[in-house]
């Protein structure tokens, strides 16, 4: 009983102490999670290098995973690029594994981690904002290290009642060769280190557990592989339980999370038969708890390079697998984005800009005769669409959690409130319904709607490098956008003061036009040229496109920090 209380425990506080840690150097960390992760994935190969090393930094991989969806969500990142930094993740959570096989199973540290959880524990208590989340790092610190000398001690229990005999068998054969039962016994392993992962939702848990048990003599070298094997697969459950119910990003990278695990564990079985009497070898010369713990990181890198540079079929491969649904406009509205404000608000800018291109590309064709929906992608949007995107964006911005870390981030969501106020007043008066025939009716009249229809041009310009997520290359492809295609494709090749500069003058001009052009309208009235009906509906629609121009001008500046 006394073992069972041991083993029990000390998982107990492993799992305390990783979880304290993990908060309060994220909280240490602060907005730096979002902006490194953000600027370090230009490339997968970028991606999974840092996402090893923030994950190490920080020691969740759920909290890379999680930042990660956020940031594709928002369009920061493509999925793509998301991809590698969740490669890289699983990657840099084998740290904590060498902490364990270097430290935790060797000595007894329980006279250094009590000193830390008091003195972590007061700070945490005393202090605030990054040196409460220091405090907080330093105490779960010391919580696992007492968590692994605990477990150290009901591991030398259990050892005297089990044996790796009473275990299956992996290697078999009277030179320890591989054969068939062994493959059984492998999978019988695989499945059990699943299990524990699943019970315990931590696989570093688990395999502190296997390494513990290897170093009192619980378990063989062979058997402690194959439960490592199934422990990391078992990482797996905890992302695919938070990815029900949740957005179509998060169930992507999910996905995709459990195929690497899978893929990575197929890879280590196929070469169980070559790997493992290598490594039992090796532990004649070579400590075999360090061995396992290089098992686990080789484990985890030899999925990453077998899948890296597949990434792009296999990104294919999962967006077919779970397609995009719901409206194209607001696929950046991800709920995991609210937990780090300034993610939120770059997802409804983004919104934001997909809205404006919607609007401006459909008040360019009415312009000139050829409404109908606009193309997203493959989706047809409609003005109801746009309307109801800003409305859902402005719900989402009300349910951000707690204000931006700094002055420029609160800046930046000040100016995103800037374009949605406009953007909305933009999409207004588009849904008004304008009469864009009366455009024709006479010079002035057709100079306004060709400054319109240049204004809502150079708008679409501007707001569709921000609506579209960066290229993995860091390029923005320029092709000119016939009709009827994706309105996102467009030329985006027009400097953004040059665009800026240009729609500033139209709606200038168009104010100065509205001016002649009422006086010059009703004055048509008292000469009997133009009846009263049909002169203040050429006048109100001259006031409409003025104002769709000013609203777009404005949005447009606020969203690429000209406002």
């Amino acid at each position: 009983m006394s073992t069972a209380i041991s083993v029990l425990g000390g998982v107990g506080l492993f799992l305390l102490g990783m979880t304290v840690m993990t908060e309060g150097l994220k909280v240490l960390a602060g907005s730096a999670l979002r902006t490194v992760l953000s600027k370090a994935a230009a490339t997968p190969l970028h991606g999974s290098f840092w996402g090893a090393i923030v994950t190490l930094l920080v020691q969740s991989s759920s909290a890379t995973t999680m930042t990660t969806i956020g940031l594709v969500s928002a369009g920061l990142l493509t999925f793509q690029q998301g991809l590698g930094l969740v490669f890289g993740a699983n990657i840099g959570t084998t740290g904590t594994g060498w902490l364990v096989a270097l430290i935790g199973v060797r000595v007894s540290l329980t006279a250094a981690a009590l000193p830390m959880i008091f003195a972590g524990a007061l700070t945490k208590l005393l202090a605030r904002g990054r040196i409460s989340g220091a405090g907080a790092a330093l105490a779960g610190f010391g919580l696992v290290l007492f968590g692994l000398t605990t477990l150290q001690q009901g591991m030398g229990g259990l050892a005297e009642r089990l044996h790796p005999a009473d275990l299956p068998a992996v290697l078999t054969g009277p030179d320890g060769r591989w054969w068939w039962s062994g493959l059984f016994g492998a999978l019988v392993l695989v499945v059990t280190g699943l299990v524990m992962t699943a019970l315990m939702q931590s696989s570093t848990a688990a395999v502190a557990v296997t390494l513990s048990g290897y170093f009192a003599g619980a378990i063989g070298l062979d058997q402690a592989c194959a439960l490592i094997i199934g422990q990391n697969i078992g990482t797996a459950t905890s992302s695919a339980l938070a990815a029900i119910g949740a957005s179509t990003t998060a169930k992507r990278l999910a996905i995709a999370y459990v195929l690497f695990k899978l893929i990575a564990a197929v890879i280590a079985l196929g070469l169980f038969p070559v790997v493992i009497p290598l490594l039992v070898r090796a532990s004649d010369s070579i400590d075999g708890v360090t061995l396992l713990a290089g098992y686990h990181t080789a484990y985890n890198v030899v999925g990453v390079v077998v899948l890296l540079p597949l990434v792009d079929r296999f990104t294919r491969l999962v967006e077919r697998i779970l397609p995009e649904r719901g409206s194209p406009l607001t696929r950046c509205l991800d709920p995991s984005a609210l937990a780090t404000p300034i993610v939120a608000v770059e997802a409804v800018r983004r919104t934001i800009a997909r809205v404006l291109v919607t609007v401006c590309t459909w008040v360019e064709a009415a312009l000139a005769g050829r409404a109908a929906p606009v193309l997203l992608g493959k989706d047809a949007v409609s003005m109801q669409d746009a309307a109801e995107a800003l409305r859902q964006a402005q719900i989402f911005l009300s349910e951000v959690t707690g204000p931006p870390d700094t002055e420029d981030e609160q800046q930046r969501m000040t100016s995103t409130l800037h374009a949605l106020d406009h953007a909305s007043r933009l999409t207004d008066v588009a849904n008004s319904g304008i009469n864009f025939a009366s455009v024709a009716d006479g010079p002035e009249d057709i100079r306004a709607g060709e400054l319109c229809a240049e204004a809502m041009r150079s708008a679409a310009a501007i707001t569709r490098g921000v609506a579209v997520p960066p290229h993995p290359s860091g390029s923005q492809p320029v092709t000119p956008v016939p009709h009827g295609a994706d309105a996102m494709t467009g030329p985006r090749a027009i400097p953004t003061d040059e665009a800026i500069a240009e729609l500033e003058r139209c709606a200038t001009q168009l104010g100065d036009v509205l001016r002649t052009h009422r006086s010059a309208t009703l004055g048509a009235v008292a000469s009997a040229t133009l009846s009263t009906d049909a002169a203040l509906v050429r006048v109100e629609t001259v006031r409409n496109l003025q104002a769709m121009a000013h609203h777009a001008w404005r949005s447009a500046a606020h969203l690429v920090g000209r406002g």
